[in-house]
Formats: C-alpha cells, sequence, structure tokens
C-alpha cells in the first residue's frame, strides 16, 4: 500500500471521529445557555491567555531561528 493511500486513510479516519464528537448531543447540550448570542458575555477578560498565547508563539519562533542559524553554521563548516 502507497503511504499516500495510508494517510488518506488516516485523515479520513480522523475526520471522521472528529465529525461524529461534533455531532455528539452531549456538546450541542452544553453549548445551549439558554441566552441570545449577543447577550453573551466571557465573564472577566481573558488577556492573560492571550499573552501567554504570545509569548509561547515568541519563544517557538524564537527557537526556530535558533536552529535555523546553527544549522547554517554547521553547513558552512561542512563546506556544503
Amino acid at each position: 500500500m502507497k503511504q499516500s493511500q495510508r494517510f488518506f486513510r488516516r485523515c479520513t479516519a480522523i475526520g471522521s471521529v472528529l465529525a461524529a464528537l461534533a455531532a455528539s448531543p452531549m456538546l450541542v447540550w452544553a453549548q445551549q445557555t439558554g441566552r441570545a448570542i449577543g447577550q453573551q458575555t466571557l465573564g472577566r477578560p481573558y488577556w492573560h491567555v492571550f499573552a501567554a498565547y504570545a509569548i509561547a508563539w515568541v519563544l517557538v519562533f524564537g527557537w526556530t531561528v535558533s536552529i535555523a542559524r546553527r544549522l547554517r553554521r554547521v553547513e558552512e563548516r561542512l563546506g556544503e
């Protein structure tokens, strides 16, 4: 079996499971609040969650740049 066929089958299986979970009655029940969408609020501001995600993305980006620089140095030493 080709690798692309296995990948397609896995993606199809994962998609089917996610679709079944999304259609679950428990999730639909949990989302019903009895309020109109315009009346819903978050309760308190979640700026700290945004800050945490921003810090995480900056760290991942910095780590990626660091790896790229080190790889470039190794390639230069090898003369490729």
